[in-house]
């Protein structure tokens, strides 16, 4: 398919085609939640796609067709057959043609999420896949867990720590986690959310914003 591209589709600097953004984070953390929060805010005033990543089967997809948050054609399936971080970091080849199929069927699209299939703290994005990445976290796995620190938590360009209304049902104290990791991330953005009591993820959602305006301003296309 790649050949049937147009130029602007496969441009290496980013030039007419949308912010990529990654979701990634361990098993039960909210992503797929998050990402259906995403789609429901952004989706009335953004073009969107989505891809998701899972080893054996489209369980992910399948939940962000039946919430309708998103036309269904515009959520792509990769089942990766291995280790979810093998897909998104080390072969993306599987990735990078959803994400391009999304492009040549709906674009000039602004956005396109690829949320990975879940893995531990170690999992991150390759830049040649994502522009921008998101780390999800949870509160039940306990306060400790942001200062374990791990290249998806301390590198992230946004970390989240969601499913904050359990935090006094696990005994997780929010201001430790908060303290802890700022302690990691350094000037890293961290916001903290319930999508349960936020179905939108406002906050998140303003983020994702931002960064999709900065990405339109620097990789406009050229005026002919």
């Amino acid at each position: 398919m790649g050949a049937n591209h147009d130029d602007h589709h496969r441009t290496p600097d980013g030039r007419g085609r949308a912010l990529r953004l990654g979701v990634g984070g361990p098993v039960g953390s909210g992503k797929t939640a998050l990402v259906a929060a995403l789609c429901r805010t952004l989706g009335p005033t953004m073009s969107l796609g989505v891809v998701t990543n899972d080893i054996y089967t489209t369980e992910d997809a399948d939940f962000l067709r039946k919430a309708g948050v998103l036309d269904e054609e515009r959520i792509l399936a990769v089942e990766t057959g291995c280790c979810p971080h093998t897909a998104i970091r080390d072969d993306i080849a599987a990735n990078l043609d959803a994400v391009e199929t999304l492009e040549y069927r709906f674009g000039p699209l602004d956005l396109v999420i690829v949320e990975s299939g879940g893995d531990n703290l170690t999992a991150t994005f390759s830049r040649g896949l994502a522009d921008k990445q998101i780390f999800v976290l949870d509160v039940s796995g306990g306060d400790k867990v942001p200062r374990k620190g791990g290249p998806g938590v301390t590198t992230a360009d946004l970390l989240v720590v969601n499913k904050t209304d359990l935090a006094p049902m696990v005994g997780a104290d929010l201001d430790v986690m908060a303290r802890d990791s700022a302690a990691v991330r350094g000037d890293r953005p961290v916001q903290f959310t319930s999508i349960r009591q936020d179905p939108g993820a406002a906050t998140v959602a303003a983020w994702v914003s931002e960064q999709v305006a900065a990405w339109s301003h620097m990789h406009a296309a050229p005026i002919s």
